[in-house]
């Protein structure tokens, strides 16, 4: 693999620069797809591309791709994504789309031939504005018609109608389908988003399986009725029944422990009046786990606890489902190339899973991919309070570099 670095200073510019479009004056980046940050956001990072003397390509999902190298077959690519969840930070999706042209920058610069063409890729909407993995679905042809049509965001604004304020067209999608066949491997350099490697001191991560995802709407349904003159024994309170749900959740999540995972992030009362009990509460419960039966019972369990919240409270309720992602394995021989790269750097390696969501896992379904990860500090992301030093983002970006050479040229 030789000896290639990255230019280190010119991807930490290209990080700060990137870092101030969505920046609040609090620190913290919003860049929600198609929204105008992110098509800033876009916008200079074509004009990167081209400075770099590649040609930005844009398909019908809105991805972005460019393509370096004149080896024939299928391609190696890299890459992330660009948007934001609201105030975030600087480093999720953003480190491994830099440091994706800073690869191609340096085989063009070097003037290295590999025997397989790399193509960068910077996926649309991978935080889920619009329901997450928007471009990455449309690329691995996993994305209908009808999809396009249902996905909107929490305000209620389709994404159709979101993409053509901005002159394209959502319908368009679907035809970003790359064939598997084309794609010889998948790489994604991330920071990690939690605390292990930073807790064992271990400057590169190798992700072995990216986590599966089940995520429900659940309704329970009370009866709404005046707070001081109804008996608290006489109530039918949605709420209570949904903080029941919420406390039953936290202790599954610390039962599934080493890798189980249970969250609410959403809780929303109605009619939202502080002297009227409320009659309807809403909340999102998610649940992960890496292992496929793993997650498949404690899915099961989920359920069933939302149920027995019900019960106990005397509340009707609805559990519908939002969204449904299974474990992905990451291909033994990208794993390879990563840990290969590594060792020839002199860092050491930890395999282990990803507990985020990850355009990988996407890729992974239909084509080999890898991850690289990275330590941040505290383990904290999708904070203003993110953050990758130096040493851990040059680090990441050469394992990268020379886990793409060595695929591109097997």
């Amino acid at each position: 693999m030789g000896v290639e670095r990255v230019n280190f200073p010119r991807l930490k510019a290209d990080l700060e620069a990137l870092g101030r479009i969505g920046r609040a004056p609090g620190g913290g980046i919003t860049r929600p797809s198609f929204s105008d940050a992110d098509m800033e956001a876009r916008r200079w990072f074509q004009g990167r591309l081209r400075e770099a003397g590649l040609e930005p390509r844009l398909d019908g999902a809105g991805n972005i791709t460019a393509r370096s190298g004149d080896g024939g077959g299928p391609a190696v690519f890299l890459g992330s994504h660009l948007d934001s969840v609201p105030n975030g930070g600087m480093f999720d999706g953003a480190l491994g789309t830099l440091a994706a042209l800073e690869a191609l920058r340096v085989v063009r610069e070097r003037g290295l031939r590999l025997k397989r063409p790399l193509e960068l890729v910077a996926f649309t909407d991978e935080e889920g504005a619009f329901g997450g993995f928007f471009g990455s679905y449309a690329f691995t042809g996993a994305l209908t018609p009808e999809m396009v049509r249902a996905q909107q965001d929490v305000r209620g604004l389709r994404l159709a109608d979101a993409m053509a304020r901005r002159g394209l067209d959502a319908m368009q999608a679907p035809a970003a389908r790359r064939d598997p066949a084309g794609i010889h491997a998948y790489l994604e350099l991330h920071i990690e988003q939690g605390p292990v490697l930073e807790r064992l001191r271990l400057p590169i991560g190798i992700v072995e399986t990216i986590c599966g995802i089940r995520r429900w709407a659940v309704t329970m349904r009370g009866r709404a009725d005046h707070a001081g003159t109804t008996p608290m024994d006489a109530r039918k309170d949605a709420l209570v029944a949904a903080a029941d749900l919420v406390v039953r959740a936290h202790r599954l999540g610390l039962e599934a422990a080493p890798h189980g995972r249970a969250t609410v992030g959403v809780l929303r009362a109605d009619p939202g009046v502080a002297n009227i009990v409320p009659e309807r509460a809403e909340l999102i419960l998610e649940l992960r786990e890496q292992d496929p039966a793993a997650l498949e019972a404690l899915a099961a369990r989920g359920a069933e606890l939302a149920a027995a919240a019900a019960r106990a409270w005397g509340l009707e309720v609805e559990i519908a489902p939002l969204l449904r992602i299974d474990p992905v394995p990451m291909a033994p021989a990208v794993q390879a190339a990563i840990a290969g790269a590594a060792q020839a750097l002199g860092l050491k390696a930890h395999r282990m899973p990803a507990g985020a969501g990850h355009d990988a896992q996407v890729v992974g379904r239909v084509a080999p991919a890898g991850m690289v990860f990275v330590p941040c500090r505290d383990g904290r992301s999708h904070s203003p309070l993110e953050h990758a030093d130096d040493a851990a983002c040059e680090n990441g970006a050469n394992v990268l570099l020379h886990a793409a050479l060595a695929l591109a040229n097997e």
